[in-house]
């Protein structure tokens, strides 16, 4: 895992992923932190995940895509669902969907520059060092990039 600072999606417009990849829930909202942003700045990828069932648990570990073109850039947009609902105590990331996503991920985008923010490590409560584990397993072998939210 490469380690930057930077705003993600500025570093998406500006060429430097292929792919990039956000914590979704499977209720369909993106209302709040990276998901918001990415909703208001590329609306295609809320489109993506309002084609999926809202409120189906079995979206967990699954992920929908969107094809964002800006001008000359084209990069995608992953909504990687890692937990089930934003509301509730405690630790909302499923950790067994981030890998489940993750393997998704690799499969489909393999050879392709991956980036993403702490993904269910902020709104979802989760543990970065479980889930950077994760990430750095599930992506073995790929250029994949942690992007540490620097304005």
């Amino acid at each position: 895992m490469r380690i930057v600072n930077g705003d993600l999606l500025k570093l998406a417009l500006a060429g430097e992923f292929d792919v990039i990849v956000h914590g979704a829930n499977c209720q369909g909202t993106m209302g709040a932190g990276i998901a918001k942003a990415i909703r208001e700045s590329f609306p295609e990828a809320f489109d993506a995940d309002l084609a999926t069932p809202k409120g189906d648990r079995s979206k967990l570990g699954t992920i929908s895509v969107a094809s964002v073109t800006r001008g000359s850039r084209r990069f995608s947009v992953v909504n990687a669902y890692t937990q089930f609902d934003y509301r509730g105590r405690g630790v909302r990331v499923d950790y067994d969907a981030v890998r489940h996503a993750f393997a998704a991920i690799k499969q489909q985008f393999s050879g392709r520059r991956i980036g993403y923010p702490k993904i269910g490590a902020g709104l979802a409560r989760g543990d970065w060092k479980i889930l950077a584990q994760i990430l750095d397993d599930e992506l073995v072998g790929e250029d994949h990039t942690l992007v540490e939210y620097s304005p």
